[in-house]
């Protein structure tokens, strides 16, 4: 029967070995710094030389943190020469690695006083909320930077949203903190990928922040629209309307469906649903429209009259998709917005550490950091639509 001879303290053997790492990374950069003095001053430490160019004058401890933790340097000090590094930046006191590793962090969703915590577990250096929000004034000019370039190519298809209407974002507004919105379009274009066009603050879901984000993207190149999808907004569709004659609206089905389901009581609730599954499993806007009718007359003789009227006041302008203008293949993801609630999932859940910013500018900018974030992976790299489906019988467009 075998027996264990040796027994290993792993929890002892990797704190051995991350001292040693970090001795090890300390006495090299410490060398370096010498090495460098010895560049700067023309002579080795105490070696007499006529062409010495500069004196040592000792040197002061700095604390950097780097990945294998919190180490002192000894930097050398000169007389008749400024001793500058380039082993290290100047007033850093973190690796950029570190730096990256604590912003990547916070923009996955850990809140600052996290990131703090992390931080001081990690590497025995904290990182406070201020300091975290001047490093991320880097991120921010490069997130102004994607927010305002150019749009090159044609996107037919535009989903538009309010970053969750029914639990806005809260910020600061004149010393009171109100509730504001978040506007987001993601564009499908030509190539058949999924791109987020414009991500912008709307205090309200008027037809005034509508146009003026449906301006900004045409400012930057927008063109080639042919659908919009979004949800009921009176804002939106007068803005849609106004700035791109040559699209339509398609009004989100399922948020329609809800609104319907909203207005049936319990006992009718299945039928309903049902009921409206039939009228979008049409192959033509035509019969969609008349099985819409005769499912209105039902609910009217099951006494839903409100379920009624809402179905025959929004089917016209939720069965859009159902024109012969715009291909088979595509219809089933473009009558619905629900293609980018993974952003709004991912936008609500980083928000909701925060509660309320001090102003719009931070929360817009921590919710650029997030989409792009989540989008950078195989959201928007694959391909989306297959656009060659797309004939020329559909209308001009803009």
């Amino acid at each position: 029967m075998s027996q264990q001879i040796l027994q290993v303290d792993q929890a002892m053997l990797e704190t051995t070995l991350d001292r040693m790492v970090r001795k090890s990374v300390e006495e090299t950069l410490n060398a370096m710094l010498d090495a460098e003095a010895d560049e700067i001053t023309g002579a080795a430490r105490y070696e007499r030389s006529g062409e010495r160019k500069a004196y040592r004058a000792g040197h002061y401890e700095r604390d950097l943190t780097v990945k294998a933790g919190k180490m002192s340097l000894k930097v050398p000090k000169l007389k008749g020469a400024v001793f500058e590094s380039a082993v290290i930046e100047r007033y850093r006191r973190r690796e950029e690695s570190v730096e990256e590793a604590l912003i990547d962090m916070y923009l996955a969703g850990v809140s600052t006083r996290q990131v703090d915590d992390v931080s001081q577990l990690l590497w025995g250096d904290r990182m406070p909320s201020q300091t975290l929000s001047d490093k991320l004034k880097k991120v921010y000019a490069d997130i102004d930077e994607w927010r305002g370039r150019p749009l090159e190519q044609d996107y037919p298809y535009l989903i538009e949203f309010p970053r969750t209407p029914w639990r806005p974002d809260k910020r600061c507004w004149g010393g009171s903190v109100e509730n504001v919105s978040i506007l987001v379009a993601v564009g499908v274009g030509m190539d058949g990928r999924r791109e987020v066009l414009s991500v912008a603050e709307g205090m309200k879901e008027d037809s005034e922040s509508w146009r003026e984000f449906i301006k900004g993207m045409l400012a930057r190149g927008l063109k080639g629209v042919r659908l919009v999808t979004g949800d009921r907004c009176a804002g939106l569709v007068a803005a849609v309307n106004e700035l791109l004659p040559g699209a339509r609206y398609q009004r989100c089905m399922v948020h329609f469906e809800r609104n319907i389901l909203a207005k049936v009581n319990p006992k009718n609730r299945d039928w309903a649903a049902d009921a409206l599954k039939a009228i979008f499993s049409m192959e033509s806007r035509d019969k969609a429209l008349e099985k819409a009718e005769s499912v209105a007359k039902d609910m009217e003789a099951r006494k839903l009259r409100e379920a009624a009227k809402c179905l025959r006041e929004g089917i016209g302008e939720t069965t859009t998709y159902l024109l012969d203008d715009y291909p088979r293949e595509h219809r089933r993801r473009i009558r619905t917005n629900n293609m980018i609630e993974r952003l709004n999932r991912e936008i609500r859940r980083r928000t909701r550490v925060v509660g309320s910013f001090p102003d719009g500018r931070s929360a817009l900018m921590l919710i650029c950091a997030r989409v792009r974030y989540v989008t950078s992976s195989e959201w928007s790299t694959r391909r989306y639509l297959d656009m060659s489906r797309l004939g020329e019988n559909v209308q001009s467009a803009n």
